[in-house]
Parts: C-alpha cells; sequence; structure tokens
C-alpha cells in the first residue's frame, strides 16, 4: 500500500473509527502481508482471518448481556431498576413491588424480542453465504469447501457465473493470455464487465491440478485496506520478482463471467476483504426524540428528587412541631423516634409514591407504536413493487418517527436513480430526426407503454427486447438511403464491443459500457448486425447478407481525445474512417462542407440534451490509399518509440482525423427510475437537501442530474470542484463562497442555522425563499482533501450554501465520510439510500439507511433500516409514513406526560395536608391500572391512527414536512408547555374536590369528608378529564377511537364498583375492605357537581388557547386541515409532477468508458477464442492498453466550461404546479 493510502487510511481510523474497527487490532502489527501458496501452516503463523464473515451483533452467549446494556444505556430502564431495589425495602416502600417489575420485564423482553429477531436474520444471512461452495486445492485434489473454510494461501478454482469467494489474485484461466472477465456490481455498482489479466509465468499453469500444486510462490503485499481500486504487492517465485497491482486481482463480491473457469490464490479472506472493510460496523441507531427522552428524564428525576427533598423537609418539620406529640403513643422502635430520620425515609417514600411521572408503560408503548407504524410501512400497498413481487420492508422499529424529521438524503446514482439501462431513444441522420411519434395531424404525441412499436420482424437476429416507436426509420432503411445504411454501418463498426453467439442467431453483446452496447443493439435491429469479430477483421450481416470488414487499426478513445474511431477496408477496397465522439470535438474536425449540416445537427443535439438524454456525434471519412500508407509508416514508428509515445500517436491520430464528414447524431437514455425527477422535486419542496454520492465519472453524474432536473440552467452557477492538492482545492471552495455570498454576506455571517428559528415567522409558509440557486459538483480526488480537517468547514458551509451537491468518482468509504462530516457539523437527521455493496458504509453511517433492491445484489438491503424496489417510494415514505408517525410519535409523548404529571402530583398536593406521610391519594389497585388499564388503550389509538392531514395533502403540500426537521412538534419547550398543564391540572384536580368537600354535605345531610369518597370523586374527576383531553387532542376519529375511549371510561367504572362491591369483599377481604365507597359516593349529585366542575375548569383553558391560537395564528398544518375539510366532499385533486423538457445548450458525449478502452486488446488478438495464423498481420492501436475497471456506463462530454447554460429564466411547470401560497389557500 503507498503512502499516501495508508496515511489516508490511518486518518479515516482517527475520524471514523467505526468503520475501521473490523481491523483496527490488525493494523499495528501487519504492517506488510506474506502469503504463500498451499502452505497452511506457513501462512496460520500470522494469524490472517479465516473466511467466515460476521454482520449480526449476538450469538447465544453475549446476547442477554450485550442486548440488556444496551437497554439500560436507556436512562428510564435504569431508573426504573432502582425504583424496584426501593420498593422492596418494606420502611420506605408504600407500593407493592409488582407494579414496577411486570411492565419492566415486560418492557425489556419486547425490545429483547424485537431485536433478537432482526439478529435472527442477519445470522440466516451470514450463514447463507458462509456455507456457499468453493472448490478449493487441497493435497493435489480439488475438494469441495465452505466459503467459511477458505483460509489465506489456498488456491481455489472458479466456474462461470461463480461469485469470488474471497479476494484473490489471479493465476491462470480458460481465457488466452490468462485474462478473464468479472462484474463488480456487489463492489462498486457497475454493471459492465471489466477485465483482469494474470501475470504471464502463471497463466502458463493453466488448469494443470499437478502444476498448480507444486506452485509454491511467494506474495509480499499490503496490509488489509479499503481501498476497491489499489493494490500494490510482489510475487517471489524461483528466484524471481513480479509486481502485481490490481489488474491482476479478483476482490471477494465479483463475479466471474465469459470465463469458463480460472485460479487464484487466496491473498485477503473473511473481514479482512476489501469488501467487508467497506461495510462498516453495525451500530445501534437511536432517534433523537430517544435521545431527547433520555434528556428529559434526567430532568423528571431531578423534579421528583426536589419535591421529594421538600415534602422530606416537610415531614422533619412536621415530625418536630406536631408529630412529636404522639410519639408516645406509637409503639415505635426508638432508632425511628427522630424527625431527621424520618423525613430521610420519608423522602425515598416519596421517590416511589411519585414515580409515575415516567410511567415504564411509556416505554412499552412507545414499542408498541413503533412496531404498529412499521407494519403500515410493510402493508403499504401503493409501496408495493408488482413487477419484481417486492413490498417495502420496515427492517428496523426503532426509527420511525425519525423519518418525520429528515434534513439530508444521501443517494448512490447506478440503480438507485437510474435502472442502470441505456435505451438508443432517438437520432438525427443528414438532418432529419427520428424517434419522436406524431398523429395524423402532424402532432407530436407522448410516447407510452401504449405506444406500438416498430415490426422488425424483417430481420431475423433482431433483439426482441429492442423498442423503438419511429417506423420512418425503418422505411429509410428498407428504401436503403445511403447515409442512413453508413450510419448504422458507422455504429456496428466503431466500438469495442465483444460478441457471444450462444446458440444459432442468439447473440449476446458484452460491452465495455452500457452505451456501447446500447448503440450496437440499435444498429443490429436496424439490419447491420455485428456477428463476430478477429484481431483483423468484423464481420457484419448488413440486411442479411455477410459482409466482412478488414479492420486496419482503432484509434482508441481516452479522456483527452473524447472520442473513437476506427479505419477499415470494405469488400469493395475502399478505405474508410469512422468515428464517433462529443459533438463539440468532432466538430472542429469536419470537413467546411458540412457547415450547414452541423448548425442543423447542432440544434437536434440541443434537443436531444434538453431531454437529459446522452448525445453523441458521428463522422467519415474516406481515405486516399496513399496517404494511408504514409500515415501507417509514422504510426508503426510512433508506436514502438520509447519518448513521448502517448503524444506523438495523438498527434498522428488528430492527424488523420481532419476533414471528416458529419452524419448525424444518437440520444441514448439513461433511463431514471418511474418517478424520479417528481420524487426529487416534491423532497425539495420539503426543504430536503438531496446529495448524489456516486462512483461514476463527473459528466456521468452532471448529466442524470440534469435529467432529475437537480440541475437545470437557470442555476445562477454551477460551481466544479476538481482541485488535484489541497490548496486548488481550498481556493476553488472559497471562490465558490464568495460567489455566492457575495454582496449579502451579512446575511450568511451568523449561520444557516438561523434559518430554523426564522423560517416560520413569516406567515407565507409555503413561499419559496431562496432566491439564488447554486450547485456543487465535486471529484472524488477533490474530496478526498476537502474532507481534511482544515478544508471540511468550508466545504459543509459552501455544500450547504447550495441547493444540488452531487460528489462524483467517491470510494465507499469517502461516501460514509461526507455523511458523519453532516451529521457532525449541522446535527441533522440524515438518510442514505442505496442499491449495491460500495453503498453499505454510508447507510450504516446515516441516521437511517434505505437499501434499494434492485439489480445490484442484496447488500444494501439487508444493511439497511428500510427497503423497497423503486426510488419513487422513498416520497411516501418520508412524507407519509414519516410525518405521521412523527406526529403521532410527539402527540403521544405531550399526552402521556401531561396526564402522568396531572396522575401523580395529586399525592405532592396532598402530603401538605397529610402530615407528610407519604400517604397516596388513591388506592393502590387505581395507582396499578391507571396506566396499565384506564388510559392506556386511548393513547395508543391516537399513537397508531391519528392524521393531521389525510395522505393526499401530505404528498400534495410537501412544506408540512418541516415542522418535523425543525422539531416542533416535541422539543424542551413542549415538554414544559404539556408538564406545566399537568401540574395545573392536578393542582385543579386537587383543590377544587378539596374545597368543595370542607362545606359540602351529602343529600341526607351527612358530611362527605372521608378520605376513599375524596379519593373516588378525584379518580373519576381524572379520568374523565384526561379522557376528553384526549378526544381533542384527536384529530383523526376512526371506530378503533371511539371503542377505546368510550370503552375505558366504562372499564373504569366497571372496575370501580366491582373493586367496592360485597361480593369482592366477601372473597377477598383484606384487599378491598372499602365497601359501598363508589356507590355511595357516586350517587350524591354534589360529587358529580363536583366532577364536573373540575372536568369544565381543567378543559377550557385549553380550549380557549388552542381556539384562539388557530385563528389567530393559525401553522401550515392548520390551513391545510381547513383546505381537506373544506373540499372533503369533493375529493382532493392530485397535482401531479410533470416530466419537462430542459432548454439546453449543454451537449454531452457519453457512449465511451471512462478510461481508455479495449482497442488494443482487441486487435492484439489476447482476447480471442482462436488465435489467428503466425502470418497474419495485425492492424495498429494505441499501445496503451485500456484499464475497464474505471469504466461504467459511457460517459464522456465536454470540459466544464461547456456546461455553461446559455438559456436563463427558464422556470419548470412542474415547480409551479407544486408552489402553493397561503393566498392560494385562502382564495379557496
Amino acid at each position: 500500500m503507498d503512502g499516501a493510502c495508508f496515511r489516508e487510511t490511518l486518518r479515516t481510523r482517527r475520524r471514523w473509527p467505526g468503520v475501521m474497527a473490523v481491523w483496527k487490532k490488525d493494523v499495528h502489527i501487519e504492517e506488510e502481508r506474506h502469503v504463500r501458496a498451499n502452505d497452511r501452516d506457513y501462512n496460520e503463523r500470522f494469524s490472517y482471518a479465516d473466511n467466515r464473515i460476521k454482520t449480526a451483533k449476538y450469538n447465544v452467549f453475549t446476547f442477554l448481556p450485550i442486548n440488556l446494556f444496551e437497554q439500560f444505556q436507556r436512562f428510564a430502564n435504569a431508573y426504573f431498576l432502582v425504583l424496584l431495589i426501593l420498593q422492596l425495602i418494606p420502611e420506605i416502600s408504600s407500593l407493592s413491588w409488582f407494579t414496577t417489575i411486570v411492565p419492566l420485564v415486560l418492557v425489556l423482553a419486547i425490545t429483547a424480542v424485537k431485536d433478537a429477531t432482526d439478529d435472527y436474520f442477519r445470522h440466516k444471512s451470514d450463514q447463507q453465504v458462509n456455507t456457499r461452495q468453493s472448490q478449493v486445492l487441497i493435497k493435489g485434489k480439488l475438494q469441495n469447501e465452505k466459503w467459511m473454510n477458505v483460509r489465506v494461501g489456498d488456491i481455489i478454482k472458479l466456474e462461470n457465473n461463480q461469485f469470488v469467494a474471497a479476494d484473490l489474485l489471479l493465476l491462470s484461466s480458460s481465457e488466452p493470455y490468462g485474462l478473464c472477465y468479472i462484474e463488480t456490481a456487489e463492489l462498486d455498482g457497475e454493471t459492465n464487465l471489466k477485465v483482469r489479466q494474470a501475470l504471464t509465468v502463471t497463466s502458463d499453469l493453466g488448469d494443470d491440478v499437478a502444476k498448480l500444486a507444486d506452485f509454491n510462490g511467494e506474495v509480499i503485499c499490503e496490509p488489509p485496506n479499503n481501498k476497491l481500486d489499489k493494490f500494490t504487492g510482489t510475487l517471489f517465485w524461483k528466484d524471481n520478482k513480479y509486481p502485481l497491482d490490481n489488474e491482476k486481482m479478483l476482490l471477494r463480491g465479483c463475479v466471474l463471467r465469459n470465463t469458463e473457469w480460472c485460479f487464484g490464490l487466496v491473498i485477503f479472506a473473511g473481514l479482512q476483504t476489501k469488501l467487508m472493510q467497506n461495510c462498516g460496523r453495525t451500530t445501534f441507531k437511536r432517534t433523537s426524540i430517544d435521545k431527547l427522552m433520555n434528556t428529559l428524564v434526567l430532568w423528571i428525576f431531578g423534579f421528583l428528587i426536589c419535591m421529594g427533598i421538600i415534602l422530606a423537609i416537610g415531614n422533619t418539620i412536621w415530625e418536630q412541631s406536631v408529630g412529636s406529640n404522639f410519639w408516645a403513643y406509637l409503639q415505635w422502635k426508638e432508632l425511628t423516634i427522630n424527625a431527621v430520620f424520618s423525613g430521610f425515609l420519608t423522602f425515598w417514600s416519596y421517590v416511589i409514591i411519585l414515580n409515575t411521572v415516567v410511567p415504564i408503560s411509556l416505554y412499552v408503548s412507545v414499542e408498541v407504536l413503533r412496531l404498529g407504524h412499521s407494519y403500515f410501512i410493510n402493508w403499504d400497498r401503493r409501496m408495493y413493487y408488482s413487477r419484481k413481487d417486492t413490498p417495502a420492508e420496515a427492517r428496523t422499529t426503532t426509527l420511525n418517527e425519525e423519518l418525520g424529521q429528515v434534513e439530508f438524503i444521501f443517494s448512490d446514482k447506478t440503480g438507485t436513480l437510474t435502472q442502470n439501462i441505456m435505451v438508443f431513444n432517438k437520432c438525427s441522420i443528414n438532418g432529419k430526426t427520428y424517434g419522436d411519434v406524431y398523429d395524423d395531424f402532424g402532432h407530436k404525441v407522448d410516447i407510452t407503454e401504449k405506444t406500438p412499436c416498430v415490426d422488425f420482424s424483417f430481420n431475423p437476429l433482431m433483439d426482441r427486447k429492442f423498442r423503438f416507436h419511429d417506423s420512418s426509420l425503418v422505411e429509410a432503411i428498407k428504401l436503403e438511403e445511403p447515409l442512413v445504411q453508413e450510419f448504422f454501418r458507422l455504429l456496428a463498426l466503431c466500438h469495442t464491443v465483444m460478441p457471444e453467439e450462444r446458440n444459432e442467431g442468439e447473440l449476446v453483446y458484452q460491452a465495455q459500457s452500457p452505451d456501447e452496447g446500447a448503440l450496437v443493439t440499435a444498429a443490429r435491429n436496424f439490419g447491420f448486425v455485428f456477428r463476430s469479430r478477429t484481431p483483423e477483421t468484423i464481420t457484419l450481416y448488413e440486411m442479411g447478407q455477410a459482409v466482412t470488414y478488414q479492420l486496419l487499426a482503432i484509434l482508441d478513445f481516452n479522456n483527452v481525445r473524447k472520442r473513437m474511431s476506427v479505419i477499415v477496408r470494405n469488400p469493395k477496397g475502399q478505405l474508410k474512417l469512422y468515428s464517433k465522439g462529443a459533438d463539440t470535438i468532432l466538430f472542429d474536425r469536419l470537413d467546411p462542407s458540412t457547415e450547414e449540416l452541423m448548425f442543423t445537427t447542432s440544434e437536434h443535439l440541443n434537443e436531444f440534451a434538453g431531454e437529459g438524454l446522452r448525445t453523441l456525434a458521428l463522422a467519415y471519412k474516406d481515405l486516399d490509399e496513399d496517404v494511408f500508407d504514409e500515415w501507417m509508416k509514422k504510426l508503426l514508428f510512433a508506436s514502438t518509440t520509447l519518448d513521448n509515445r502517448e503524444e506523438k500517436l495523438g498527434a498522428l491520430y488528430e492527424e488523420i482525423e481532419q476533414g471528416m464528414m458529419l452524419l448525424g447524431a444518437t440520444a441514448i437514455e439513461d433511463k431514471l427510475q418511474e418517478g424520479v425527477p417528481e420524487t426529487i422535486a416534491c423532497l425539495t419542496l420539503a426543504n430536503i437537501k438531496i446529495w448524489v454520492l456516486t462512483g461514476d465519472k463527473l459528466e456521468t453524474a452532471m448529466n442524470i442530474g440534469y435529467s432529475c432536473n437537480m440541475l437545470r440552467d437557470d442555476m445562477n452557477e454551477v460551481f466544479i470542484i476538481s482541485g488535484h492538492t489541497m490548496l486548488e482545492v481550498q481556493q476553488e471552495l472559497r471562490t465558490a463562497k464568495e460567489r455566492i455570498v457575495g454582496p449579502s454576506k451579512d446575511k450568511f455571517s451568523s449561520g444557516l442555522d438561523m434559518e430554523k428559528t426564522e423560517l416560520y415567522s413569516s406567515d407565507s409558509v409555503f413561499e419559496e425563499t431562496i432566491i439564488a440557486e447554486y450547485a456543487l459538483i465535486i471529484n472524488g480526488h477533490s474530496l478526498a482533501h476537502a474532507l481534511e480537517a482544515d478544508l471540511e468547514q468550508i466545504l459543509v458551509d459552501v455544500a450547504c450554501l447550495c441547493k444540488t451537491v452531487i460528489c462524483c468518482r467517491v470510494t465507499p468509504l469517502q461516501k460514509a465520510l461526507v455523511v458523519e462530516l453532516i451529521k457532525r457539523h449541522k446535527r441533522a437527521v440524515t438518510l442514505a439510500i442505496g442499491d449495491g455493496a460500495n453503498d453499505v458504509s454510508m447507510i450504516k453511517t446515516a441516521h437511517i439507511g434505505v437499501g434499494i433492491s434492485g439489480q445490484e445484489g442484496m447488500q444494501a438491503v439487508l444493511a439497511s433500516d428500510y427497503s423497497f424496489a423503486q426510488f419513487r417510494y422513498l416520497q411516501r415514505l418520508l412524507l407519509v409514513h414519516g410525518r405521521w408517525s412523527y406526529h403521532r410519535m410527539c402527540n403521544f409523548l405531550c399526552y402521556f406526560f401531561y396526564k402522568n404529571f396531572a396522575f401523580t402530583l395529586v399525592h405532592f398536593w396532598y402530603g401538605f395536608l397529610c402530615g407528610f406521610s407519604a400517604q397516596t391519594v388513591y388506592d393502590q389497585w387505581f395507582i396499578t391500572l391507571f396506566n396499565i388499564v384506564y388510559t392506556s388503550l386511548p393513547v395508543l389509538a391516537m399513537g397508531l391512527f391519528d392524521q393531521d392531514v389525510n395522505e393526499q395533502y401530505s404528498l400534495r403540500y410537501p412544506n408540512l414536512y418541516r415542522p418535523g426537521q425543525l422539531n416542533q412538534l416535541f422539543n424542551k419547550r413542549k415538554f414544559f408547555t404539556c408538564t406545566l398543564q399537568g401540574v395545573c391540572t392536578s393542582f385543579i384536580l386537587f383543590f377544587i374536590p378539596y374545597g368543595a368537600f370542607m362545606t359540602a354535605v351529602r343529600d341526607d345531610g351527612a358530611h362527605i369528608s372521608d378520605q376513599q369518597a375524596f379519593a373516588v370523586t378525584i379518580a373519576t374527576s381524572l379520568v374523565i378529564v384526561v379522557s376528553v383531553q384526549i378526544g381533542l387532542d384527536t384529530n383523526y376519529w376512526t371506530a378503533v377511537n371511539h371503542f377505546f375511549i368510550w370503552g375505558s371510561l366504562a372499564v373504569y367504572f366497571a372496575i370501580l364498583f366491582a373493586m367496592h362491591s360485597d361480593g369482592i369483599f366477601t372473597i377477598f377481604p383484606n384487599q378491598f375492605p372499602f365497601i359501598g365507597t363508589a356507590r355511595n359516593s357516586l350517587n350524591q349529585k354534589i360529587v358529580w357537581l363536583v366532577i364536573l366542575l373540575t372536568t369544565v375548569v381543567c378543559i377550557m383553558p385549553m380550549v380557549a388557547v388552542r381556539f384562539i391560537k388557530t385563528d389567530l395564528y393559525p401553522t401550515q398544518t392548520d390551513k391545510v386541515r381547513l383546505l381537506q375539510q373544506a373540499t372533503r366532499r369533493q375529493g382532493p385533486q392530485e397535482q401531479n409532477l410533470r416530466r419537462v423538457r430542459r432548454t439546453s445548450s449543454r451537449r454531452s458525449a457519453y457512449a465511451f468508458a471512462h478510461q481508455q478502452g479495449y482497442g488494443e486488446l482487441i486487435t492484439s488478438g489476447k482476447n480471442m477464442k482462436v488465435p489467428t495464423s503466425s502470418t497474419s498481420t495485425y492492424p495498429l492501436s494505441s499501445p496503451v492498453r485500456g484499464h475497464a475497471d474505471a469504466s461504467r456506463g459511457a460517459n464522456d462530454t465536454t470540459n466544464a466550461a461547456e456546461t455553461t447554460s446559455t438559456t436563463s429564466g427558464f422556470r419548470r411547470k412542474s415547480d409551479q404546479n407544486q408552489e402553493v401560497t397561503v393566498e392560494d389557500l385562502e382564495a379557496r
């Protein structure tokens, strides 16, 4: 491992230790790795990790202690454990111990079962992977072994379409020259094939088991690390040294493709493989409400201690001044005849009595609510993807309300925003566009699934999956229009695709990038079928006739040239140069006679780019034989020179690619997932910032940004950070910040967080306050510098000032570090969404991880908290389920604290009138049943089913999501408000009956002065008050709400009369001694008048406050609720965001790999199954072999300067449809 890589790894460990925890114990010991082939005894001396993986948190022995430790990190659980211990002391406890232990055990058990279930599925997944079979060379024989039994130094055999079991050094393969092809979708999300090549000395081993068994080479290499694209090592064998790099490695998670077999030497295994190094650590996630509740419980505990001290001091004073007069009559032990000690015991007694300010039932209820909310997500049919039979799944139950507070979304691109499917959409040939469909009146028709497709039945070799809707292009082909045929002939010849014909006529193209595959497939369907190739020839079937072209040279693509050309000789002996590339590059090399056609094609390219399509220009040239011969001599000389070879070859390519004739242009659609632009637009209106973190090249990421409407031409500026040094990156970031802040610097000097406090000060709750819009795009190498401690603050400042942020060419670890950066600096709730193994670390780092069950395996889903099949479901997950969950949980907590303070503090007031004796107002059974029976179900019904507005309005007005981001519905201020209401209610509940009973008499003239009648009156008043209050708090009434509220009242009276009945006294005389108290109390008019007065005085102030607040200072929720009520009978009409065309001067040419292509590999014949004759003369090409591992879907475009927009003042209709102001609401 090079020094820079090693230093970055160490920095990562210091700044984010969780990610690297899996190997931190080895980093100090293992400075370099020594691996000897076929020698387990030697390798075991180093104690390398075996190939077993473990993503589960617990095992049978560690589950109980670790899970209990995690649960008792919640302060309330520890608090109730202490209370339980206190209740076991008879001198201070006036309540039975079972009132605490039953709910505590219940809460611990429910949480433990949930955690055990989650971990069971992780174990099941681990077991499934660990027990996969692999062929291992042991004692000279190939034996089937489970993956978990593979060891470092073993030689294993892989067959086609098998997953790679560990990080392997490729030794040999079935392909010529030790080549093999792999798919790395599990690692980096790229579905295109990459090529790996073994050392020549080891490729000669072939599949000879005896030779492989005798192989005893030793590899000395870097220690385990997370760099997917780097490997440094040396092979020592037979007194020779051979350098090793990443091109010779097969990493765990890859799939072997188009290669019958290969053999590899295990270098890293299990948790030390690069895949697992990038997975991060499974952490225990808690919501912000959980953390706040921990703080509040501490405050309540402090409040409880204060009340206990006040009452203890009161007891001490009372005992000293009054109680001492009765000591002589009480048979107390001498030790207790002490006022101070009596106060000490009273303190603990009141701590026990008043503990219900935070009842354990609160946590039981919270777990039940979260479980219910999770099932609502699982059962949501609108998040079910029928094509793949994939429902949404809440894989955790602890984060639901956090879904309503997300401020930042970090999204992968390939497979998350896009389908990773390239489609030939449109083209321009000789100044005429093809691809649009028109009706009988000449009006353009939108293409849908029902639009009829072109009939390609005339072509027996067509690809049946190919769809095209403009039949005029097929007619032009059938009419044999020369330029149309030449257009598709170019597409069929100018590429580096490898064909595979499995059966007669069943062609499969293996393309270096999806774009090239799409272009060659288009040519195939239009009658120009690329059938086969050798190093010297390309064979096409042109309209059913086999035509073989002599391949003379491939002028390969690279990032500087931004184009690719081939020189061929057709059967007529004519020399042709065919070229395709970025339009601005090719247009500079065209013959002046094509100027008029160039302008027309340029307009078509603008139109294509405006629709977010990936464009490419095509040109050709007829070559003179003598000129070509002279050029070939120069090329031969340049390709063999040692000095400045690249520059000389580039100059020669430039020389012959002059004076070309323009044919036209192609437009490929990198198909977005359905509803992606609409979802992003809606989430943006909800004030959620969406950052795209992708391993793709800058141009690809930008193109998708435009397709998704994250980037628009009417943005003020798009900043591209691409510096290679820290100073360059710092200067670029500072320049961007100055351009953004500029003259309005003072506006931002106080920090963006002020927005949270001022955002709602304006009455225009739906008004967009952003004046200027900027976008930030940063490369991976620049991001590595920007994440340094010296630059991270300015990176956060600039990024948060921008409406759109795109990070491209980032590693999996960098994705996680970006998420961690925002978590640390902005203290905002983050959500990461992805579909590949390269997204796992990001998913685990974010507060909420979402996995897309797409085409790139299940690694992301297995590591996620929520999963579904399509990105568009994220809108519903956040704006409906997340917002509802947050709203319900906040209302639940406010009500719960209110009712328990109202219930408990009655004892506090009573203490001043009972000599501070820790006597309870209520009987013990009421205290036990109040939270479990009398008031548990109504609040659960509200917490499960309540809706402030329905789902249609939640989606229609995304700004309703903002209160969750601002923590408006439950925070410290809200807590104080609801507890103050509870304190006031308790005061009223106690003193109105107390004052009334001071002078009240029964109907027969007797006094109502006994303590039990007083207790029944207060208890009945309390149950009625909290029931009325929850009715006022409920926005959405269901049959369940009615049943639970009225049913709870009925149950209360039933149990009350039962406990005071003659029958139960006969059965349990010691437990229920107060016969007839309820009957004798509640049959008096004065008692019911007291209950009514108490209820009205408790409820009416809150009703008045809410009415005035809603009428004079309505929130956006109040306004939308009124609108919903006004339009309920009519039924809400959906406001659909429509995908719009983007007017653009930006052109993008993408149908190439990111780095140099396969040109030399093809012309050298190394990847051909059948070697050609030794007398053949191979054509020449660039001698630099392409590094296919860096390629992902074809993406190459003009430089950054060419991305500057020339259009302005454009506004999306979709945005106009979504922006709803208060004036709109009031007008309606």
